[in-house]
């Protein structure tokens, strides 16, 4: 009897136990779907998004937590600045030099016209006195034809008008020298200027760095790791935080050649996770494999073929996920039912049904 008895109680907790197997939620057998429906098995992902520097340097201090919620431009990193702060000041004080630079550039170049203008009237003041020699020996000249004049005095108009005419020219060169300093001066303006558009680049360029070194969150979601610690010092990419985004949820599943091939982009999908059975949340279907994930070695019957499994991609509307976000999690297993056929209806017990 009391080996009987034994028996009977191994046999009571094995029974118990298989009930509770068979009972726990996700692991019960789901009703008989209606045909135009296919199931499978998947689990909630989120697309993950690293919060990295982009440049090198040491990690001042970290605003969040793993687990916490993080909206659009919440500030989570600040890095230590010091650095990029003494370059901008450098490059502020580059730019100060640069701006009198031009202004020196241009002063000269207002100078150098004005020593144009002057060498301009010495050629007409030249001229005018060249003219004057040059009828002072024509009448020297006809004069002395006659025998009215001195030999003498045609000799030195002879020597004023040769004068005079190198005077002319003395001048002349002065304004074509003129002309090249004016040149040369509006280069060094132009030299000038360009060296203040590059201190403008750099101070760009560090204050982009500087925006940079304060890491915000690109999107809504959750930070699932902290990578790195304050104090750390990161290289060019380095990560500190990695978060999910909240706004790009789906599950993934896969299904059969069968069932995959007959499933189009976009059929409705309803999605039931093991830890809340009770609510059937929508989503549709965004992406179908065109490679197989997984293959047996050979495959040359028709019931080998239908081995073949391709990995389908469902995805939550976006407006239903803002209205829940922060109820959203990643990693949850469930269960997803996707339509064959878009004339079918769905079963009541796949009617959609949210948390109020």
């Amino acid at each position: 009897m009391s080996q009987f008895r034994i028996w009977l109680v191994v046999g009571a907790v094995a029974a118990v136990a298989v009930a509770a197997i068979y009972l726990r939620p996700g692991w019960f057998r789901s009703p008989t779907l209606p045909p135009g429906f296919a199931s499978a098995n998947g689990r909630i992902e989120a697309t993950e998004i690293d919060i990295a520097t982009k440049t090198a340097g040491r990690v001042k201090e970290i605003l969040a937590d793993e687990g916490d919620f993080v909206t659009t431009g919440q500030v989570l990193v600040r890095m230590d600045m010091q650095v990029l702060q003494a370059q901008r000041r450098e490059a502020d004080a580059q730019l100060r030099r640069a701006d009198i630079a031009v202004d020196t550039a241009r002063a000269q170049v207002v100078q150098r016209k004005s020593e144009k203008q002057a060498a301009v009237a010495v050629v007409a003041q030249r001229q005018a006195e060249l003219e004057a020699a040059r009828k002072r020996f024509d009448r020297s000249e006809q004069l002395a034809k006659t025998g009215s004049g001195s030999i003498e005095t045609l000799d030195n108009d002879r020597a004023r008008f040769e004068g005079a005419k190198a005077a002319v020219s003395a001048a002349e060169a002065q304004v074509a020298a003129a002309d090249s300093a004016i040149s040369a001066s509006e280069s060094l303006v132009v030299q000038a200027m360009a060296a203040v558009d590059a201190a403008k680049a750099t101070i760009e360029r560090i204050q982009a760095d500087i925006d940079d070194s304060t890491l915000t969150a690109p999107r809504d979601g959750r930070v699932q790791y902290r990578v790195a610690q304050p104090g750390e010092v990161l290289g060019a990419g380095g990560k500190v935080l990695n978060m999910v985004d909240l706004g790009d949820v789906f599950m993934t599943f896969f299904l059969p050649t069968e069932q995959a091939g007959r499933i189009a982009i976009g059929s409705e999908v309803r999605l039931v996770l093991d830890a809340a059975p009770n609510y059937v949340i929508p989503a549709r279907a965004t992406f179908v494999a065109d490679v197989a994930q997984f293959t047996p070695k050979t495959v040359e019957t028709a019931d080998e073929r239908q081995k073949l499994m391709f990995r389908i991609k469902a995805k939550i509307e976006p407006e239903l996920l803002k209205k829940y976000i922060r109820q959203a999690k990643t990693g949850l297993p469930g269960m997803a039912y996707i339509k064959l056929r878009p004339d079918v209806q769905w079963p009541d017990r796949l009617q959609i049904r949210l948390p109020q």
